[in-house]
């Protein structure tokens, strides 16, 4: 069967006027900022009303993440079963949203594509909302380089605060994949054009900024966190806080308006919040706190997903976000496809559409990890979902279904890639079934009042199944620092490849004793988390040798073509 592009499909829908998708949650038409005719914010005093009865457990709907295995190059497809398991429970009759992370530029034009969904369970419009949106990638890349430029013009008139300029750990951050800009020296030239220094970009989803929005709950709020940063140190090695040089203020200013979260819709019109997009692998990969608890506040079933594999996004998802805004989701839905599956037992994307059930039972072991993760660790109530491609055969799923029948987890086959909602019923009734408890307690790896290696030696084994860790004399060194100047209670988020539960993305399945090397380590103290770099991850990453801009165009009339 052959389906017709993203894209056409995204085009060829009939939207309905974003007043109606609010309405439908019954938010009056005065409460909504409208950008066009089917999009809009959430006016930010409403949002917040919404919020706190999400925090009421008397009013709140029930909160389901959406993750997967580890993601291959046969894609898993987690924000279409996002986008299809809200419309299966919308179709049941369920008031349900979908929660989700605006995607970033960067990966539109280089080795993702397009990131709305696919085929008949997208959100629209699908070319908006991956580039320009409603301007919040762009508020966000414009805040995070002022505070970089009054940062500059502080040292250039006279540094009256004695900030050290190699310590100095605030760079410039940019929504596109440009490798060349990983590391760079500015203020050359002569006085006038500034101190040089060394410096760099990272992409703007790396910035500390980005997780800042994404946890703040109100203007007050963004704008301690705001004050917090830490940009550097001073001649007595003590930090430097944003508030220190009074740039708050200024900085919050450009976000005011990206603090209100983003209404649309999916194809078959679920309304659909999609708001804040820090990555998983270099980030804390989750939508925005205050559009979360909005949606808990408006419906029966908030549908929501973390960035990339469990053991990245669900992680984050788990010890971050929830943490730090006292989320309690009730079930965890992940994602997985027979194709990955085989790729993870050893197939090679070529042959990946060819039924061989030894590697789908070999690379259950990625699957088996992850849910042992959400399970153990976590204390998660799962349920699998198998993202149907027409190339599997009925005796793979059999395999999927037996191996987890055995240790009491369900499997759903879901085709909502072609059905739509329809596709997803069977999936939205396994999730009706299992949230009709109340939720089991959120457990997690380790303690917040544990030492940061501690923290980090905890996921690296019970969640990736490494057998030690190792710290560059740097990394080791910063860790120190940030335990003595008082953070070290503060959560750790681990920046790594997405591609393997180590740090060789080329390692597949489950590999077990592995080497977790931390590269690096950057404190986003206004966040509330310190970020763990470890192999080769970079936090400005690069175009492919074939970026998907190669395939995006716009014909004579203004229509986006090649967008997936």
């Amino acid at each position: 069967m052959t389906i017709p592009s993203d894209i056409d499909i995204a085009q060829a829908a009939t939207l309905l006027p974003i007043g109606e998708v609010g309405a439908k949650l019954g938010i009056p038409a005065d409460e909504l900022v409208p950008f066009g005719h089917d999009k809009a914010k959430i006016q930010l005093k409403a949002a917040q009303r919404y919020a706190r009865l999400g925090e009421d457990l008397a009013t709140a709907g029930k909160l389901i993440l959406v993750t997967a295995i580890s993601p291959t190059p046969a894609g898993e497809g987690k924000t279409t079963t996002s986008v299809g398991l809200t419309d299966g429970l919308n179709r049941l009759g369920h008031k349900a949203i979908a929660c989700l992370r605006e995607p970033s530029m960067g990966p539109v034009f280089g080795m993702k594509g397009g990131a709305a969904g696919g085929g008949y369970a997208q959100v629209v419009p699908m070319e908006d909302i991956n580039l320009h949106f409603t301007g919040d990638m762009a508020a966000l890349t414009q805040a995070h380089n002022l505070l970089a430029a009054l940062i500059d013009n502080h040292l250039h008139h006279g540094n009256q605060i004695g900030l050290e300029t190699r310590s100095i750990v605030w760079r410039r951050v940019l929504d596109l994949n440009d490798r060349a800009l990983r590391d760079t020296v500015i203020g050359l030239g002569g006085t006038g054009n500034g101190v040089p220094r060394e410096t760099g970009f990272d992409i703007t989803v790396a910035s500390e900024l980005m997780a800042i929005l994404c946890l703040s709950d109100s203007i007050a709020d963004l704008k301690r966190r705001i004050g917090d940063i830490v940009v550097g140190r001073n001649a007595a090695k003590e930090p430097v806080h944003v508030r220190d040089l009074g740039f708050e203020g200024a900085v919050t200013t450009v976000l005011r308006d990206a603090l209100s979260p983003n209404l649309v819709q999916t194809l078959e019109h679920s309304p659909a919040f999609v708001h804040g997009g820090p990555f998983a692998n270099i980030a804390h990969g989750c939508s925005s706190v205050i559009a979360t608890k909005a949606a808990l506040g408006l419906a029966d079933y908030v549908v929501t997903e973390a960035g990339f594999g469990a053991d990245l996004g669900a992680e984050k998802f788990f010890d971050i976000k929830c943490r730090k805004a006292g989320l309690q989701p009730w079930a965890t839905v992940v994602v997985a496809t027979v194709r990955a599956l085989k790729y993870h037992g050893g197939v090679e994307r070529e042959d990946l559409e060819d039924q061989n059930l030894g590697a789908v039972r070999a690379g259950m072991a990625n699957i088996n990890k992850h849910l042992d993760n959400l399970v153990e660790q976590f204390g998660q109530r799962v349920v699998v979902a198998i993202n149907r491609f027409p190339s599997d055969t009925d005796a793979e799923i059999e395999v999927i279904r037996t191996q987890l029948a055995e240790r009491g987890i369900a499997a759903v086959e879901a085709t909502h890639f072609v059905d739509g909602g329809a596709g997803a019923e069977d999936l939205a009734r396994a999730v009706v079934e299992l949230t009709q408890e109340p939720p089991t307690e959120l457990r997690h790896p380790y303690e917040l009042r544990s030492p940061l290696v501690d923290k980090i030696r905890a996921v690296a084994k019970k969640i990736y199944g490494a057998g030690r860790v190792t710290y560059t004399t740097g990394a080791r060194n910063r860790l120190r620092a940030y335990q003595h100047d008082g953070f070290g209670n503060l959560p750790v988020c681990i920046a790594k490849t997405q591609y393997s539960f180590s740090t060789d993305a080329k390692l597949r399945g489950a590999p077990e004793g592995h080497e977790l090397e931390v590269r690096e380590v950057r404190l986003s103290a206004g966040a509330g988390f310190v970020v763990v770099i470890c192999g080769a991850i970079m936090t400005m990453p690069g175009l492919p040798s074939e970026p998907a801009a190669l395939h995006i165009d716009v014909d004579d009339e203004g229509r986006v073509r090649g967008l997936s």
